[in-house]
C-alpha cells in the first residue's frame, strides 16, 4: 500500500506544501505531478497548486525528462538542494555579535567610528554626484531610515545640522550607545570623504532630546589636515 505523508503547518495544521517539497526531497529521481500526489495523497491540481508556490520560491526546479517518448511529456520536478529561502532573519544577532566584538577592542569607539567610515565610503551613487553633499546626505540617512530633518543654520559659519528622528539600529543604540553611535558617525563622515564633500560631520550628538539625535557639520580646512572626529 502507498505511503502517505502528513505533515504539520507553521501553526500546527497539515502543511501540503511542506509535504510534497518532503517527497521531492527523499526522491532519488525527479517526480511527476501524479507520483507526489498519490506519495501526499491528494489531488493533482492540489500538487500543482503547491509545485508553482516552490518553484517560484526558487524551493523546486523543473526537469525535463532525459528519455522522450510519442506524445506530451510530462511534467517533472525535483528539490533544489540549498538553504531555505524563507527561514526567518536574525540579523539583529549578528549585529549584536558584531557589536559585542567591537566593544572589546581597546577603543571601541574609534574602531566603531572607523568601521562606519569603512561602509560609507564604499557608498557612491554616480546618479547623485550633481547633487549637494548635503543634500546626498540627507538622503543617504532617509534611505537608511534615520528620519533626517535639516536644521538651517544651527552651526558655526551659518552650516546646518541634521536632526535623526528615528534609529534604525534603536535597540542596540540604547544598549551599546559607545558602539552603535559612532558607527553613524563613521559613515555619514565616511560617505561624504567619497563624495569629496568641502563639508564633513564634525559630531553626533546623541539623544539631545528623548526623540532626537542631531549631527554636526563643518567646513573642512582648506590645508586637508582635519582636527580629530569626536562622538
Amino acid at each position: 500500500m502507498t505511503s502517505r505523508l502528513h505533515g504539520r503547518g507553521s501553526r500546527g495544521r497539515p502543511g501540503r506544501r511542506e509535504d510534497v517539497l518532503a517527497v521531492l526531497r527523499e526522491a532519488s529521481s525527479p517526480q511527476s505531478i501524479v507520483e507526489i500526489a498519490d506519495r501526499v495523497g491528494v489531488h493533482p491540481n492540489t500538487v500543482r497548486f503547491h509545485l508553482d508556490v516552490l518553484t517560484e520560491n526558487g524551493q523546486v526546479e523543473r526537469v525535463t525528462p532525459e528519455h522522450r517518448s510519442p506524445g506530451r511529456p510530462p511534467q517533472l520536478f525535483r528539490a533544489v538542494r540549498r538553504m531555505d529561502p524563507n527561514t526567518p532573519r536574525r540579523y539583529r544577532v549578528l549585529a549584536e555579535i558584531l557589536t559585542q566584538s567591537l566593544g572589546e577592542d581597546p577603543d571601541p569607539s574609534g574602531r566603531a567610528v572607523e568601521a562606519g567610515r569603512a561602509w560609507g565610503r564604499s557608498h557612491h551613487d554616480p546618479a547623485g554626484a550633481t547633487e549637494e553633499p548635503v543634500k546626498r546626505l540627507v538622503t543617504l540617512l532617509e534611505d537608511l531610515g534615520f528620519g533626517p530633518e535639516v536644521e538651517e543654520g544651527g552651526d558655526a559659519g551659518g552650516l546646518p545640522s541634521i536632526g535623526l528622528r528615528s534609529c534604525p539600529f534603536l535597540e542596540l543604540a540604547m544598549s551599546r550607545p559607545q558602539i552603535t553611535c559612532p558607527i553613524h558617525l563613521g559613515l555619514m563622515q565616511g560617505a561624504m570623504d567619497a563624495w569629496g564633500s568641502g563639508v564633513s560631520v564634525d559630531r553626533l550628538d546623541p539623544f539631545v532630546e528623548p526623540d532626537l539625535c542631531r549631527a554636526h557639520l563643518r567646513t573642512r580646512p582648506t590645508s586637508g589636515v582635519s582636527r580629530t572626529d569626536r562622538t
